[in-house]
């Protein structure tokens, strides 16, 4: 029997059919959809109507800050999701861990349709709804790095961008569903809207959550995790282990992460709260315009995924931290037009465009740098650790700004191009992977390996 950390391996087991990883990848984007469906409810929700259900004793801006402080609460519980999950996954096994995330996420979401409002329970409903999101940041901070990682490693060789980029479609899928969802009850009377409407994309979240678990439970587990079972490779503590031998790829890796997480949220979350609280625009304007958004994006992840194949991960994923750069100025300065027409080009180029492309290839780059015995717990941590300074924080920092520069909305765009460069100057040092073999397991050494391949950052 050999020890964990060596290099013998178990003969290689059969690659997954094309069946077997189609199959694997709609369960991977159904899941998804599920898990996003109901983050981005509660971004939006946050802006529209839980200051004045759980904090109605503040004035409507401070209340919507507070109500900020609880989204960001489910991004600062997804590291204990990721390191919990990520540990059993790299321990016994992604598929397992997958149906017991979505269960967290899926009831957690259903439970807040449930929940009475500060007017019945006072003071104890706004910590219920904390606790909940709490609940829907641990869910979804196990569910990411899962559910890429199935498709990562049943993917074949030359297509781990293009298959990876599937459960990254849940993202503006999650995003269109959950605004049609609000664009739909936003239509009852406001009276009505206000007492129970909000309720309902809620509660009607568990039809996709039983539907998620039933295709999920049908996967089977990667070749390369069943290989390392039978090497008896695993690690012990695999998030110790990605710190103490991986922490130059890890680091860079984070700061890669941030544009693409402020960017996502600030032309999400914030921007909704931006144009209803400060310009006093009518809430449709700006989820039409994520209706638009999502759609564009849908094409930009699968597009940039399939291209960070051919040309690379970092190209890739640097031309959309690129974009998110030049574009943050001019975005507000169309979004302060008030034209609905142009506010909408301007989400559609901020999100659909420059977040999507990053995350279109970001699912395979985060997986890549990791060997298969700590892969769940490092792309985990790369991926929910890196978004607590920055997408977790991202609508309360920019309505924040907002507040203390009198309604100008300038230092966001700052915002926005400062986390830009962050992720620009951490893509040129990180390692090109696109090529590596993720069927060397056991033998992979982090940044050692990489150096010794030639396939670390152009000098």
């Amino acid at each position: 029997m050999s020890q964990p950390g060596t290099t013998a391996t178990a003969a290689p087991q059969a690659p997954s059919s094309r069946a077997e990883i189609r199959r694997v990848a709609g369960a991977s984007l159904l899941g998804s959809v599920v898990e996003w469906y109901d983050f981005f409810l509660y971004g939006t929700m946050a802006a529209l109507v839980f200051n004045s259900q759980f904090f109605p004793t503040f004035d409507p801006l401070v209340g919507t800050m507070i109500s900020f402080a609880t989204f960001a609460a489910g991004f600062v519980t997804r590291p204990l999701g990721g390191f919990i999950f990520g540990h059993f996954g790299d321990r016994i096994g992604r598929k397992k861990m997958l149906v017991i995330t979505m269960l967290i996420m899926g009831l957690s979401t259903f439970a807040m349709g449930l929940l009475p409002n500060y007017a019945t329970l006072g003071v104890a409903a706004p910590m219920l709804l904390l606790f909940l999101r709490m609940l829907q940041g641990i869910g979804l901070g196990g569910e990411w790095g899962g559910a890429v990682l199935l498709c990562v490693e049943h993917a074949p060789d030359g297509r781990r961008g293009w298959f990876s980029s599937w459960p990254q479609l849940g993202v503006p899928i999650g995003l269109l569903t959950s605004t049609l969802a609000v664009t739909a009850v936003t239509q009852l009377p406001e009276a009505s809207f206000q007492s129970w409407g909000w309720r309902v994309p809620f509660l009607i979240s568990i039809v996709l959550v039983v539907v998620g678990l039933v295709i999920r439970l049908k996967i089977e587990e990667p070749p390369a995790f069943k290989e390392l079972e039978e090497a008896d490779a695993k690690a012990a503590l695999p998030l110790v282990e990605v710190f103490r031998k991986h922490p130059k790829v890890t680091l860079l890796a984070m700061g890669a992460r941030v544009s693409e997480s402020v960017t996502f949220n600030i032309y999400n979350a914030f921007l909704v709260t931006y144009t209803v609280t400060v310009l006093g625009l009518a809430a449709s304007v700006v989820l039409d315009a994520l209706l638009v958004a999502s759609v564009v994006g849908f094409f930009a992840i699968l597009v940039s995924g399939r291209l960070s194949d051919r040309f690379g991960r970092r190209p890739v994923f640097a031309t959309g931290a690129g974009l998110a750069l030049v574009s943050a100025v001019p975005i507000f300065a169309l979004v302060n037009t008030e034209n609905a027409a142009l506010i909408t080009l301007g989400v559609v180029v901020g999100w659909g465009l420059a977040a999507c492309i990053m995350f279109g290839p970001e699912g395979a780059m985060f997986a890549e740098v990791f060997p298969t015995r700590v892969r769940y717990s490092g792309m985990s941590a790369v991926y929910q650790i890196g978004v607590i300074p920055t997408g977790a924080v991202a609508p309360l920092i920019g309505t924040s700004l907002v507040s203390a520069w009198s309604g100008s909305v300038w230092p966001v765009a700052v915002y926005v191009m400062a986390m830009a460069l962050i992720s620009l100057v951490s893509v040129f040092f990180l390692p090109e992977t696109h090529r590596r073999d993720l069927r060397d397991a056991t033998a992979y050494d982090g940044e050692r390996t990489l150096a010794e391949t030639g396939t670390g950052p152009a000098r």
